[in-house]
């Protein structure tokens, strides 16, 4: 392996792109931020319409081209990406695995992209277990089809927590470079905007301020009243006040030296006999060990874990005694003010099922200084990046922590 300074045959004045599976458009939107100028164009299939339709509307003016419809890409671009479907790693699919359908559709489209289009970048996202034990068959895939049509591959296993954002949400990206040279991405340990500052920062006169759950949390949420009027003897505001960070009611009574018994008598007492009948069953199986669902309101405090599942309409606002608005839960995502989210109770889990903008502008800004002649690059057919531990590893190799160790 050897080293190389500043890649400058690959220097641009302006870089042309595109998406293929852009969905909801996390991605794309963080390409324009990073290069400064809209997609000649989107590419997808027909299976993702629906989560790409907001995107669609979002850039009227670009062509929107199903591959699967007979469509083509109209002409090359220097960079390209990718949003495919995660739930085939993802640790919240039971049945993730590597050889689940879903990943198909990585391999789908590094073909169509390498084979056809050609770019001197693809790049797309998918769960941290693509990174890992779990993950390296689909990679192993995917670097069989880089070689096949003359790139290398790059991996970057980060945090959004790291880049700004108010939630953990860690992920996997993946690079193919055109060549055998990968480049060296920065590190990132930015200072995270707080979850209360955020959702407070959000314009109370922008579009799509209705509140995804009408229920009031205090009143509507039995769990959370047990929490309130039981526990704590607080209103709303005074309870997310003296948290040091998010939970939720059903967390906060198993970790605070109640249990689900005296629960019961408190369901019972104000009304709540069928969800009362089932407390018994629900402790019976924390007592043995089990797990249980839960449903409950969720306070964010500092930072989030990661925006999926319920939190859309189960996490409530800082301090008013509500839940949060759609703009709200866009703007979790780093989705911009003047983005309009299309049938919104139909589609908010779109919003989940995304790259936040902010940690996708930091990919794609890496990619620009790669394309700039910005990054030292190495002689590697695979480099794993790790955010998190701030080390790089060779496939094959052993790891390193430092530039110099290339050297």
């Amino acid at each position: 392996m050897s080293l190389h300074k500043k890649n400058s045959h690959w220097s641009h004045s302006l870089i042309k792109h595109a998406s293929i599976v852009p969905l909801i458009g996390g991605e794309t939107i963080g390409q324009m931020n990073a290069f400064g100028s809209r997609p000649d164009y989107l590419l997808s299939y027909s299976p993702f319409s629906s989560n790409d339709s907001h995107l669609v509307n979002y850039l009227k003016d670009v062509p929107y081209i199903l591959l699967d419809q007979g469509g083509v890409h109209p002409h090359r671009v220097n960079v390209v990406n990718a949003v495919c479907p995660c739930a085939g790693l993802s640790s919240l699919s039971p049945s993730a695995n590597s050889e689940a359908a879903a990943n198909d559709w990585m391999t789908t489209t590094a073909k169509y992209v390498l084979e056809e289009m050609k770019p001197q970048v693809f790049w797309g996202e998918n769960a941290p277990r693509f990174a890992g034990e779990m993950g390296k068959p689909v990679v192993s895939k995917l670097h069989a089809i880089a070689r096949e049509n003359g790139y290398s591959m790059s991996i970057y296993r980060t945090k959004s927590l790291l880049h700004g954002l108010s939630q953990v949400r860690e992920r996997s990206f993946y690079f193919f470079w055109r060549g055998d040279k990968v480049p060296m991405f920065n590190t990132f340990d930015k200072p995270r905007v707080r979850i209360e500052d955020l959702i407070a920062g959000v314009s109370k006169t922008a579009s799509q301020n209705d509140v995804t759950n009408k229920k009031i949390p205090s009143k509507d949420d039995p769990y959370y009243r047990y929490v309130l009027e039981v526990m704590e003897g607080k209103t709303h505001s005074e309870f997310q006040a003296s948290l040091t960070k998010s939970t939720d009611a059903m967390h906060w009574i198993e970790t605070n030296g109640h249990n689900y018994r005296q629960v019961k008598e408190f369901f019972a007492k104000e009304g709540y006999e069928k969800l009362a009948s089932k407390m018994d069953g629900i402790q019976d199986k924390l007592d043995g060990g089990g797990n249980i669902m839960r449903r409950a309101s969720y306070i964010p405090k500092d930072y989030i874990g990661a925006f999926v599942g319920h939190l859309p309409v189960s996490m409530t606002h800082p301090t008013e005694d509500r839940y949060l608005t759609y703009r709200e839960c866009m703007a979790i995502m780093g989705l911009p003010e003047d983005f309009e989210l299309l049938n919104p109770a139909r589609n908010l889990n779109h919003v989940c099922q995304n790259v936040p903008v902010t940690t996708a502008t930091d990919m794609a800004m890496e990619i620009k200084e790669v394309l700039e002649g910005k990054r030292d690059m190495v002689t590697a057919p695979l480099l794993y990046h790790f955010n998190n531990s701030k080390t790089q590893r060779i496939e094959d190799d052993e790891p390193i922590s430092t530039l110099e160790s290339f050297m």
